[in-house]
């Protein structure tokens, strides 16, 4: 067990590039969630115009992917604003008012939908035959519009050459394990097998392997951070939450739960790991640094959908029009202000999330 820790917190970081300036240092893991991840561009838009910290790394998993690559490729190009402008504009491509071709959108409203083009013949025709056929009989030429949006907005050559850590995580289909991709190897590819939904897509084939959506097995990773960065801190943006009130009674709702549970199951690991490792540190049991040997702290914060996020995973009405998708953002840019104003003095001390209560089974 020690040794695996030592692996995944250790120190002794292989060529890690220079640190960049900023008033507080933190990682960005982003979690995956379909249309819920303009929640993330929300959270995002916010933490680049309060301009306090400064993003050392990002992982990121299905459209958290998809949002670490273009906050990534900004903040190369032209910082801040940049990457703001970068944001916004994948997200109103992405909305039922983009500028997609009918056939490219039918498919991508399956993929960023919460309730996609109900009642259109497209949708209706998809919805039925796809209890009976797989992706490789209904979508046989293999559209993923995915890859010309995403490659439309980075310059992957731009990115894989950047500081700026970047790791995005996939399923692999064959061995049933998680795969990091660093940003050496990040790519337009990458990105979709991230977000490669079983139902919805062929498994995207890269170097010969198939993979499916990151988010059955990391969603997001931590520990990739621990040896390739040199800040302790990470926020979590999570869309799926932990707790829900009221008892799914429909079949729509209690797949939603399941799917909830089972995306954050990867997550809720790490941060049992990352407990642990944090109370033997305090006891004085294992080393504190990032030299060989020596084991990473890690404060952890999270900026979590909440409130409007409960109506809008349960909701049967709302679809991924870019007002929605507008909602969200919304949503996102309040939550990551509440949380900067609550925790910023946090960072870089200590974790605002009660770790030990949190991530331990409960007990009758």
């Amino acid at each position: 067990m020690i040794d695996f820790l030592a692996r995944a917190f250790g120190g002794d970081k292989p060529g890690k590039p220079d640190r960049p300036k900023g008033s507080k240092r933190i990682n960005l893991a982003l979690q995956g969630g379909g249309a819920h991840g303009a929640f993330t561009w929300g959270v995002l838009d916010h933490l680049l115009e309060d301009g306090r910290l400064t993003v050392e790394g990002i992982s990121g998993t299905s459209a958290g992917a998809v949002n670490a690559v273009m906050l990534a490729d900004g903040l190369r190009r032209g910082g801040p604003d940049e990457a703001r402008k970068r944001l916004s504009d994948f997200w109103r491509a992405a909305s039922l008012g983009g500028d997609l071709p009918a056939v490219q959108r039918a498919v991508t409203d399956r993929l960023f939908s919460m309730m996609p083009s109900e009642g259109s013949p497209t949708f209706n025709w998809l919805s039925a035959w796809s209890q009976y056929l797989s992706p490789y009989d209904l979508n046989p030429l293999n559209i993923n519009p995915l890859k010309d949006m995403i490659e439309r907005f980075v310059d992957f050559d731009g990115l894989r050459a950047d500081p700026r850590q970047i790791f995005i995580a996939a399923t692999n289909v064959q061995t049933g394990r998680l795969h990091i991709f660093p940003h050496d190897k990040i790519s337009a590819e990458a990105v979709m097998a991230s977000a490669c939904l079983p139902a919805v897509f062929r498994a995207v084939e890269i170097d010969g392997v198939p993979y499916w959506d990151g988010g059955y097995l990391g969603n997001p990773v931590i520990y990739p951070f621990f040896r390739s960065t040199d800040t302790e801190d990470v926020v979590i943006v999570q869309i799926n939450p932990l707790e829900r009130k009221k008892v799914p009674h429909t079949t729509h709702d209690i797949m939603n739960r399941v799917n909830e549970i089972t995306f954050n199951s990867a997550l809720m690991a790490e941060l049992r790991a990352i407990e642990f490792v944090n109370r033997l540190i305090d006891q004085g049991r294992i080393p504190h640094g990032t030299g060989p040997n020596e084991y990473r702290r890690i404060n952890v914060h999270r900026i979590v959908l909440e409130g409007l996020g409960e109506k809008l995973s349960s909701s049967s009405k709302l679809r991924n029009d870019f007002e929605s998708l507008e909602l969200l953002r919304k949503v996102g840019k309040r939550s990551a202000r509440r949380f900067l104003d609550t925790h910023f003095d946090d960072i870089g001390v200590r974790s605002s999330v009660d770790l030990k209560t949190e991530v331990y089974s409960e007990r009758g």
